[in-house]
């Protein structure tokens, strides 16, 4: 086999999640604790690889934890649609944005490739409800662009994240200011613990103070 590139592998479930290590838990959820069973089978693993791993999981339940290179900044490839996503309510809960907002497509939107929204008409309305939808559920890249555009680019959901505490967690493309970045991560950059950590903010602090402390090295 080739020696692969750099590669993200993040391993999440439903029942994963994380706080890191500096924080307390949200209410109801148990403090992180090393899963050493876990950590033995998975280190094996990840020496083997050709490439670069780097693992967080965590058993919400019991909090139950595995940390491999946890805080170290990976490429998200197309799981930067979830900070896209979060950009966007966050324009429609201050009124910049409504949810079925009608939307006119234009032809200069379309990303080259095979995407079901580059499918539109020039001129044909949608509602960000659906461009959103086809975000997620598709990983349509046409859609995921215009999502960021919608949201105030790049460096407007970069500063939510920065205001939530997440201090590796960026869009890169079409972002001024990141242009080294996107040459080294491409669209995004996250680490493990602080994709995971976004996750469990959506599921269960979407109003709380609770913020992410990681100790993730800053590369730009």
């Amino acid at each position: 086999m080739a020696q692969l590139p750099r590669l993200t592998l993040f391993l999440l479930a439903a029942t994963l999640g994380c706080s890191s290590v500096h924080v307390s838990p949200p209410p109801g959820l148990a403090a992180e604790r090393e899963d050493t069973e876990l950590a033995r089978k998975l280190t094996p693993l990840v020496e083997a690889f050709r490439g670069d791993v780097g693992i967080y999981v965590r058993h919400l339940p019991t909090g139950r934890a595995v940390a491999i290179r946890a805080d170290e900044l990976f490429p998200t490839a197309s799981m930067i649609k979830v900070p896209i996503l979060i950009g966007v309510f966050d324009a429609i809960e201050r009124g910049e944005l409504d949810y079925h907002q009608k939307l006119l497509y234009r032809d200069s939107l379309l990303y080259p490739g095979v995407d079901l929204l580059g499918s539109f008409k020039d001129s044909q309305t949608v509602e960000i409800s659906k461009v959103m939808m086809l975000m997620m559920t598709m990983s349509d890249n046409t859609a995921s662009l215009w999502c960021q555009l919608l949201a105030g680019t790049g460096t407007t959901i970069n500063a939510w994240l920065q205001r939530q505490g997440f201090a590796g967690t960026r869009v890169n493309s079409r972002t001024e200011g990141r242009r080294a970045d996107w040459e080294q991560y491409g669209w995004g950059q996250t680490t493990p613990r602080e994709m995971a950590e976004l996750l469990v903010m959506i599921r269960f602090e979407p109003r709380s103070t609770w913020r992410p402390t990681t100790g993730v090295e800053q590369r730009w």
